[in-house]
């Protein structure tokens, strides 16, 4: 995973971990690897991955099991939220960047349409 340095390291993988649990490659209820096992994979600070668990945690996205791990949330509710969340995320970022190249409302509207409809 590439990293953007203008976005701390441990919401990035939080971010990754929440794409995966929305487009299921992560199930409900499934064992996140551990902190080590992260940690190596993407090249960071065991630290950094014990922080992006604990917000993830806080959030209600996964849960611990004393001794055992930390598994994904099994609420089909907070999924439903996150995804939502996260398109919203993406579409505020697409209007923003549209704007700043001049486009009007009814210009991104228009040019979503075509695209859409595959005419352009």
């Amino acid at each position: 995973m590439k990293f953007d340095e203008n976005i701390p390291i441990y919401i990035q993988i939080m971010n990754y971990i929440k794409e995966r649990i929305i487009t299921e490659e992560l199930k409900k209820g499934e064992k996140l690897p551990s902190v080590r096992e992260l940690a190596e994979q993407m090249k960071v600070n065991p630290n950094t991955v014990q922080r992006a668990y604990q917000e993830l945690e806080r959030e209600n996205v996964a849960h611990s099991q004393r001794g055992l791990g930390r598994y994904i949330t099994e609420d089909e509710e907070k999924i439903k939220m996150l995804k939502s969340e996260m398109a919203s995320e993406f579409i505020d970022t697409f209007i923003k960047s549209m704007s700043k190249l001049g486009y009007t409302p009814e210009e991104i509207i228009d040019i979503l349409s075509k695209k859409l409809e595959g005419k352009c």
